[in-house]
């Protein structure tokens, strides 16, 4: 048996039998309640309320409720199968050490969390939604859940008196809801002159013009749902984009803004007449789409860890960047968690194929952007569109919060153009990436052991039902 965080598993079996069930509430339950009553009462019309979690792979499920049935959440919770999280990138329940179909699949006990209530932009009827935690009956938080693995990672600063500052980027394509002759994604039609799109333009203002109703609606749909969107531009290729958040001191709240949209990306394409994919390599010729994250951390006094007044910024910088730099082989699997997100590692398209850092330098994993000492942070380009935001983030913080502890050092700057300097201790293909995930020991000692067994375990069973699928490729190839 092994012990982590309060907890006891096999991490062969993992098939612990099923308390019954508990409804003791958790103090911020009272909160949720009063979070849900003022959101109801400013805004009647809500007739549904979503109660969610977002799995292993970062997809929102759960229940629709009438809202005058919701009363059950804040006295007794939730009941949701606990297999909920570990659904595969499908929705396949995979059965990851026998917990779904092997145990009977029993249920949890799921509670609001407060500050994730928000209405849902577009929607008629109007309805709210909230996340959810679930909790066995002792009150203990399920292992598979994102959420609670960033929050184990804020706790080892928390120790230190010191609070991360994150912002997350998210890249994105918007698509033709028309797919092509094998099922893959086409450019939109350009609105404007009734073409498909074919070329690149990064930054262009004129695109943002051209695709006016999407913009306009994500920029509608984040102020309903509370989230900072602070930019939106167009990315190097025909139909591609990047939404920016604004930076938060609480990076619980900044993975959920992260979380929440997609949620609104997907709604705003929907309106515009396009569909839009977080896949990391939806083009084989085309840039792939990144989760970029931007840290740095505060101490007690609010001041920057990160900048002591010079141009370089401090010792503590360079101790976090080596920090990233050697949780990073064991992180690739978080960052990049299908079989796709692979494919995105290429030289020259954006995307870091090693663990160099350097300042004011894209080509590089871990870049340090130009801005004043107050603002200095590292900007961690590796992880795909398709990530777990929760997951990420508490991937990127484990390794900063590694290279303080130990003073890691980074070495060298990068200079110049390094995308072609693939590092031959990454993994760049995801078997390999889950076995570094399962032999990094720091990684489970952060984000907690049994929570990277489930996730290793159910990313090994997608690729195993992934690989006995015949693609159109082989039998063109092959029959």
């Amino acid at each position: 048996m092994v012990s982590n965080g309060g907890y006891s598993y096999d991490p062969v079996i993992m098939n612990k039998p099923t308390p019954a069930p508990s409804f003791a509430r958790p103090a911020f339950v009272d909160e949720a309640r009063q979070t849900l009553d003022a959101l109801v009462k400013a805004h009647p019309d809500i007739a549904f309320v979503d109660a969610m979690i977002a799995d292993i792979c970062g997809t929102l499920r759960g229940k629709r409720l009438p809202v005058r049935g919701t009363g059950h959440l804040f006295e007794s919770g939730m009941q949701i199968p606990q297999s909920i999280y570990m659904m595969d990138a499908s929705g396949e329940m995979v059965n990851p050490f026998g917990r779904g179909f092997g145990d009977g699949d029993p249920d949890g006990t799921a509670w609001p969390i407060p500050e994730t209530i928000s209405r849902v932009w577009g929607e008629e009827p109007p309805r709210a939604q909230m996340l959810t935690t679930l909790r066995d009956p002792s009150g203990t938080v399920h292992p598979a859940e994102p959420r609670a693995a960033l929050e184990r990672v804020l706790e080892r600063f928390a120790e230190l008196k010191l609070r991360p500052v994150a912002a997350l980027e998210l890249e994105f394509y918007l698509i033709d809801k028309e797919r092509g002759e094998n099922g893959q994604p086409q450019p939109p039609i350009d609105p404007a002159s009734g073409k498909r799109e074919s070329t690149n333009s990064v930054y262009g203002i004129d695109d943002l013009d051209r695709y006016g109703v999407f913009t306009r609606a994500l920029t509608e749909a984040a102020a309903v749902q509370g989230l900072p969107l602070s930019a939106v531009s167009s990315e190097y290729a025909p139909g591609q984009f990047e939404a920016n958040l604004k930076h938060q001191e609480d990076a619980i709240r900044a993975a959920d803004h992260c979380v929440f949209l997609k949620q609104v990306i997907t709604a705003a394409a929907k309106h515009a007449g396009f569909d839009a994919t977080f896949m990391a390599k939806p083009y084989p010729d085309r840039a792939g789409t990144g989760l970029h994250v931007h840290v740095s951390v505060l101490d007690e006094q609010g001041r920057n860890i990160f900048d002591d007044g010079s141009e370089h910024g401090s010792d503590q910088l360079r101790h976090a960047i080596g920090g990233m730099q050697k949780l990073m082989p064991g992180s690739m699997a978080l960052f990049a968690p299908s079989i796709n997100s692979y494919r995105r590692f290429q030289p020259d398209m954006f995307a870091p194929v090693n663990r160099r850092w350097g300042h004011n330098n894209r080509s590089v994993g871990l870049r340090i952007p130009m801005s004043p000492g107050v603002a200095r942070r590292v900007e961690h380009r590796v992880a795909g569109a398709d990530a777990n935001p929760y997951l990420t983030l508490a991937g990127v913080l484990a390794g900063l919060h590694y290279g303080l502890m130990n003073r890691v050092d980074p070495g060298a700057k990068a200079e110049g153009n390094v995308s072609r300097e693939p590092d031959l201790a990454l993994p760049f293909n995801l078997l390999d990436a889950i076995e570094k995930l399962e032999s990094e020991s720091a990684i489970g000692d952060y984000l907690g052991a049994e929570t990277v067994a489930f996730y290793a375990e159910t990313k090994r069973l997608e690729h195993k039902r992934f690989a006995k699928i015949i693609s159109a490729a082989e039998y063109s190839w092959y029959l």
